[in-house]
């Protein structure tokens, strides 16, 4: 599924690729019939007229989803459900340590140091950002992003502004703004890099 879409979206899973392998392989020695099925989501990377045209194999486009090939090869059609992309819950899930581990040490030494709002705002671009994806407004990652990164700003500008009211009021002040300026962008950035690991766009 995915990583079938994020191949050809990268030009891993494409049309020279394919041929060059049907080539290496020997494919038309090997089987009799000349249809390839292939993943849905990579039909952005492969053109299935130029397969056809410079392999002689013909291109059929299967499900999205692999269990639902043994029902699609009965009868090599696929139902509009077989067709449609849900990006579930789990889905997402599955993401999630590709985007965490990267930063896990960081996030690991910002809370060491005390920095624990640079931390939440890096823990809210990795790992909630993937979960709350389709409930959050808009489809622009860069301003989903923003968005959480400002509801996780929120409690520390709050705190900074009133926790200690023995500190100047423009003081309290300087640090919720630096609380409100500085954590949304972190957790705007993160998401950017979520754009090449779903179909939701």
């Amino acid at each position: 599924g995915i990583n079938v879409w994020c191949a050809a979206g990268k030009g891993t899973f494409s049309t020279d690729a394919l041929v060059r392998t049907i080539a290496q392989t020997s494919l038309d020695t090997i089987v009799r019939h000349r249809t390839l099925i292939l993943p849905q989501l990579g039909a952005t990377g492969v053109s299935a007229h130029a397969v056809q045209k410079r392999s002689g194999f013909l291109v059929a486009y299967g499900p999205v989803q692999a269990a639902d090939l043994p029902s699609y090869l009965e009868n090599r059609q696929a139902t509009p459900a077989m067709r449609r992309i849900q990006f579930t819950l789990q889905d997402r899930f599955i993401l999630l340590p590709v985007a965490f581990v990267r930063l896990l040490l960081p996030v690991l030494l910002l809370i060491l140091l005390g920095a624990k709002g640079p931390a939440a705002a890096i823990l809210a671009g990795t790992v909630l950002f993937p979960i709350l994806l389709p409930w959050i407004p808009t489809h622009a990652f860069s301003m989903q992003g923003f968005i959480l990164g400002g509801v996780v700003a929120l409690p520390f500008a709050v705190s900074a502004l009133f926790e200690s009211p023995a500190l100047a009021l423009w003081l309290r002040s300087a640090w919720a703004l630096v609380y409100a300026l500085l954590l949304p962008p972190i957790t705007a950035f993160l998401p950017l890099h979520y754009t090449g690991c779903t179909p939701y766009t």
